[in-house]
């Protein structure tokens, strides 16, 4: 497997690989990650269909990316997902899996027209005091000394970082600036939250420094990304021939032991609870996706919370399993044990009944809800909230079955053992009818019309997600393991909680890039997987991240580390009519 960038390789279609007519492959768990390898593996490897199994835990497929009318609750969504151009992964993938929407059309297609049609864009980010907007929405309010740390933090190596937290590189006035509030309600960081993904993060996004405040990069799907990512490419997959086989648990894959090479040589399954094993060679592939973040996600009611819950299942005790045999497979325990009290465990998926709660949401985000376009653009975050609770609506109905008179929230807390500012108890203890209680009292509704609007008017559905942030937590080079760990000769790791090169995880590219480079390494495709987007590599993108992170200051009245001295106010007449002046006049620095 190689690396390239440009066009010359993404129009390439690679010739049909010498192993494609012996290999099988055996996939773990139906998310992105999963159904992505096994797409890679029909277009570019040429395996047939039927040679392919996923192997599912539950009783339908998607993982993480759902969308479910549950019977008896309602309308559920766990989360959403952001996405924008530099996905060089995500949209090689769906440029080939047809729409089930727009005749002779791509999914690739059906979104690129949808976003040019429907550009994404907020109109506001942070509110406070009932639903005003705050005053200084728009601006990151960065101090110089923090500009100068996220500065910092971007020159160090991966290794120094090891471990780290966020408030270990940062001090206590960053954490008060808008930037903090826009990022962490947008990427879902907590303050104890590794410091390795951080600046991972700044990294990988320092193009969209400048949208951070009004998610003008952002683009979104029509539906839930169930109905507009997995339903059609598990079309795509079935129409190929690729094998699905539910309520099948995979509790081991047992590995050849001694010498350097590694190679998976029998499954061990739970079948509708049915113990089975499954004798495999080196021509059977293996495709581990290693932890989950939804797993052993309880629902609660508008009546009743979701239950709390510690217990692991599925993605993690088969990492478990798996790490016990060998050291470079990495250490589940980093990410799922010690997540503290404090962190984000709920999510709701709030149903407006009627038309009363509209107007509220029309008078924050300028927009009708009914238009069936975008609305909020992204999160919306109560700044003064106790549970530092978010909200946001996608292009309405977010459901194909949803009725054109209601509208689909979710909402969500970062902060899960505060008492509330409406209703005086943790999140977790919360009902749905209390969670859109507090939701509205935000949203500025009177408080005498909040609860007959929160049982009347709303339906919500709480979530708890034991392991949602697990992703995040501080971590040493090698808790993760590598995709193809070294050695190995059929077994690979994908999802996020794989490890690649410079990507950042809880996002879909992660987990297709991860596919992609498993499928490429084990049939040897002679195609390059699309390296990850170098806007940090890129001195334009560098003097624009700049502009907008001293909130739109210049040259002259700023003061940037790297750019002192070199660029002091008596040096800039040496660079008059050069293209270094050219490009600063271009980033807005002059």
């Amino acid at each position: 497997m190689y690396r390239s960038n440009g066009n010359y390789e993404a129009f390439a279609r690679p010739r049909k690989p010498e192993r494609a007519d012996r290999v099988s492959a055996y996939l773990v768990g139906s998310g992105l990650a999963s159904l992505a390898a096994a797409a890679f593996l029909v277009r570019d490897g040429q395996v047939p269909g039927e040679r392919i199994h996923i192997l599912e835990e539950l009783s339908i497929p998607g993982g993480s990316l759902d969308g479910i009318d549950r019977p008896d609750a309602g309308f559920v969504i766990r989360g959403g997902r952001e996405m924008e151009s530099h996905f060089e992964c995500l949209w090689d993938l769906f440029r080939s899996v047809p729409s089930l929407e727009v005749e002779n059309a791509s999914v690739l297609d059906e979104f690129y027209w949808l976003n040019k049609d429907d550009p994404n864009s907020s109109h506001c980010r942070i509110i406070h005091k009932k639903g005003e907007r705050y005053p200084t929405d728009g601006q990151l309010t960065l101090s110089e000394k923090s500009v100068k740390e996220i500065l910092h933090l971007c020159l160090q190596k991966e290794e120094n970082l090891q471990n780290k937290k966020i408030t270990d590189v940062f001090s206590k006035e960053f954490f008060e600036s808008n930037f903090w509030t826009y990022w962490c309600t947008m990427f879902a960081f907590e303050e104890w939250h590794s410091a390795m993904e951080m600046r991972r993060y700044l990294m990988r996004f320092i193009h969209h420094i400048d949208a951070l405040a009004d998610f003008s990069s952002l683009k979104f799907t029509k539906y839930n990304q169930y109905e507009s990512l997995v339903l059609p490419l598990m079309n795509y997959l079935k129409e190929q021939g690729v094998h699905f086989q539910y309520d099948t648990v995979v509790k081991n894959v047992m590995m050849s032991k001694g010498g350097l090479e590694k190679v998976a040589k029998e499954l061990h399954l739970t079948v509708k609870g049915e113990e089975q094993v499954v004798q495999l060679s080196e021509d059977d592939l293996v495709f581990v996706t290693n932890g989950s973040i939804t797993d052993s996600s309880t629902y609660g009611t508008q009546d009743e919370p979701a239950p709390p819950t510690y217990k692991t299942s599925g993605g993690w005790d088969l990492w478990k399993n798996l790490a016990a045999q060998d050291a470079d497979f990495g250490y589940p325990e980093k990410f799922y044990k010690n997540i503290p009290k404090a962190s984000w465990f709920v999510s709701a998926t709030v149903t407006t009944l009627d038309d009363k709660v509209a107007p509220y949401i029309e008078r924050i985000s300028k927009r009708d809800p009914y238009a069936g376009k975008v609305v909020t653009g992204g999160i919306v975050h109560a700044k003064d909230s106790n549970w530092k609770m978010s909200y946001t609506l996608n292009r309405q109905p977010h459901f194909k079955t949803q009725p054109k008179d209601e509208l689909v929230v979710w909402v969500y807390a970062l902060i899960s053992d505060q008492p509330g500012n409406y209703i005086k108890k943790p999140i977790t203890e919360c009902t749905g009818m209390e969670i859109a209680c507090e939701w509205l009292y935000h949203m500025g509704v009177p408080v005498n019309e909040i609860e007959d609007l929160a049982r009347n008017s709303c339906n919500t559905v709480p979530c708890y997600m034991p392991y949602i942030t697990s992703y995040f937590m501080p971590r040493a080079l090698g808790d993760r393991p590598l995709v193809v760990p070294k050695g190995s000769k059929n077994l690979a790791f994908i999802g996020n909680f794989a490890e690649t090169e410079r990507d950042t995880v809880f996002t879909t590219e992660y987990s297709v890039r991860t596919a992609m480079e498993a499928v490429y390494t084990f049939l040897d495709i002679e195609r390059g997987v699309p390296e990850v987007f170098a806007s940090s590599y890129d001195i334009r993108m560098l003097l624009r991240a700049s502009y907008y992170l001293n909130d739109k200051k210049g040259i002259r009245d700023m003061k940037v580390p790297i750019l002192e001295g070199m660029l002091a106010k008596h040096e800039l007449k040496k660079i008059k009519d050069t293209f270094i002046e050219e490009l600063l006049e271009d980033s807005g620095l002059l």
